[in-house]
């Protein structure tokens, strides 16, 4: 089981949005954020930076924050926490093992990639791995 606190997720606010957006759009069956709280999440993220309706295809339920402002981000950083507090939930939890990636990059993401690359640069391959964490074990 993977946990994250709402309050300290140990990242950046780029790196939060992100991930609990992706978890709210997932299909995971075992997280505790109910389908509805799910949806609201997103549905209120997206209102920050588009005017239409979010889309109602789940495939289609994608966040691009590459436009955005960090004002932007911080913004919905804060309106995932305030739903999830309101639901009183402080800790997000999910089951999921790892698995490959079921899509290729698009150029778009290409220059998000680059720039999480930098900011979370993988060791060289011949480095002792002392400081990998195996997000299975947590």
């Amino acid at each position: 089981m993977q946990t994250l606190d709402i309050h300290r997720p140990e990242m950046p606010d780029l790196q939060f949005v992100l991930l609990v957006t992706a978890l709210c759009t997932s299909r995971l069956t075992v997280l505790n954020i109910p389908e509805t709280l799910r949806a609201t999440i997103f549905n209120r993220c997206w209102a920050l930076i588009h005017e239409t309706p979010p889309p109602r295809k789940l495939d289609d339920r994608v966040l691009d924050l590459r436009p955005w402002t960090e004002l932007t981000v911080e913004a919905m950083g804060e309106t995932i926490r305030v739903a999830l507090m309101e639901s009183e939930i402080r800790i997000l939890a999910w089951d999921h093992a790892s698995s490959e990636s079921t899509r290729t990059s698009t150029p778009e993401a290409n220059p998000l990639i680059e720039r999480l690359a930098q900011l979370y640069p993988q060791p060289p391959e011949d480095s002792p791995d002392d400081n990998v964490i195996d997000a299975t074990s947590q």
